[in-house]
């Protein structure tokens, strides 16, 4: 595994945006623009790499989803996740059934190509960082090295899934909710995923979470036209859903509404799922030790809110207690931590903390997308970087010169010899 720096496509940000990669450049508070979409360097890996990941990606999800029928079955567990006692049985039953749609997940692992990975969370619930991962870096690989791969299956296995749903939604409609003032990111990834059950045969409606309304006598959720929502993809977290008003209607089981994703990612989705996992495997080498309550003699950690994201309340400890990292709580304040054993993200020559984002879609791995952070918790300051693979399709002369071209382009890897592991 290596990091490598080059020169960007004349234009690129014109064209990951017609892409739809809308926020493709961040603004930060002092007005300064931050690209989001960094190509200006590349992640290279080796088959043996992406073959691990993959196989890796999948146990993973296995275990899981294997942790989250014994968080079922712990009423501890599940009053630590501060649902309504209604909600235990509805994600035992999402679990139970074998015919439970399931979309998409992404896995956040510290790896650098030299031991084991290791797994910091699992974004089960409401995974964004989709269509760069998906659709931008494959054009970019296309551009700038078509005869080379990419772990990249994302595309392909979506468009599989939503197949695969397509007979057992009635009237083939799928509804897609974000919240009407989720970030530009929810949006363009529901429009992403219309776009893939579209290609499945599916007609996609739009809709906010805010516009769902009940029919009283129907005994059903309604769109704005008051169509049934007989299916919906909802980009909008269950701890959210189930807390509000409308949630009654699911509890109770009144809504015979299919939610994608189901009730169980809930737990998936928490970072409870950590110490559940670490207590039921713990001679795992993906694991790291994690805890409720305190961190139990761990010489460095990291405390993570349940149901925080984008690195929110992350705080990061000395043994002795002392705050060596921090970030601003925003929505995780308040929120119950889990304590996980602190391990330092790989920072290749020239680049951030990079973490690994390795991509479930249904029962298989799917893709992997690299972020970057300048800070030892990975936040909405991180940047996206695309990777290839250095098998070649056919021959290894093109990526030679251009990785050439892209050196003498740029004086700080000049000045490092070239790229190092």
């Amino acid at each position: 595994m290596y990091r490598h720096l080059v020169k960007p496509r004349k234009d690129w940000r014109r064209i990951v945006e017609e892409q739809g990669l809308t926020y493709a450049v961040d603004r930060a508070e002092n007005g300064s623009e931050r690209p989001y979409w960094h190509e200006a360097a590349v992640y290279e890996l080796s088959e043996e790499e992406i073959e691990y990941l993959e196989g890796l990606t999948e146990e993973l999800h296995d275990m899981s989803v294997e942790a989250a029928r014994r968080m079922v079955e712990d009423p501890g567990i599940m009053a630590r996740l501060g649902f309504p006692p209604e909600a235990t049985e509805l994600m035992r039953a999402s679990l139970l059934d074998p015919d439970t749609p399931t979309l998409y997940g992404r896995f956040d692992l510290a790896y650098d190509g030299t031991g084991p990975a290791k797994l910091l969370e699992y974004n089960a619930d409401t995974p964004t960082g989709l269509v760069e991962a998906s659709v931008t870096q494959w054009y970019w690989l296309e551009d700038t090295l078509p005869d080379y791969d990419q772990w990249n299956m994302l595309h392909e296995r979506l468009v599989q899934a939503w197949t695969l749903y397509a007979p057992r939604v009635p009237d083939e409609v799928i509804h897609f909710a974000v919240g009407a003032n989720e970030p530009n990111e929810d949006w363009a990834t529901v429009a992403y995923l219309r776009d893939a059950a579209r290609e499945a045969g599916l007609v996609d409606l739009g809709i906010t979470m805010e516009e769902i309304g009940w029919h009283y006598t129907r005994r059903s959720f309604v769109d704005v036209r008051g169509r049934e929502i007989s299916t919906c993809f909802k980009m909008y977290p269950w701890e959210w859903m189930l807390k509000e008003s409308f949630g009654g209607y699911i509890l109770d089981g009144s809504s015979s509404t299919t939610w994608i994703e189901p009730s169980y990612k809930a737990l998936l989705g928490s970072k409870a799922l950590l110490p559940v996992m670490w207590e039921m495997f713990p001679d795992h080498e993906s694991l790291l030790p994690a805890f409720f309550d305190e961190p139990y003699g761990l010489e460095r950690y990291v405390a993570k809110p349940m149901y925080g994201w984008e690195g929110a309340g992350i705080r990061i400890h000395e043994a002795d207690g002392a705050l060596l990292a921090a970030r601003p709580e925003r929505h995780a304040a308040g929120q119950e931590c889990v304590y996980q054993q602190f391990v330092e993200l790989p920072r290749f020559s020239g680049g951030g903390y990079a973490v690994l984002g390795t991509w479930m879609v249904g029962e298989h791995a799917a893709g992997l997308g690299i972020r970057e952070s300048d800070h030892l918790v990975t936040d909405t300051d991180a940047q996206f970087v695309p990777h290839f693979l250095n098998a070649p399709r056919s021959t290894p002369d093109q990526v030679a010169a251009w990785l050439a071209d892209g050196e003498a382009g740029c004086e700080e890897q000049s000045a490092k010899g070239g790229f190092q592991p």
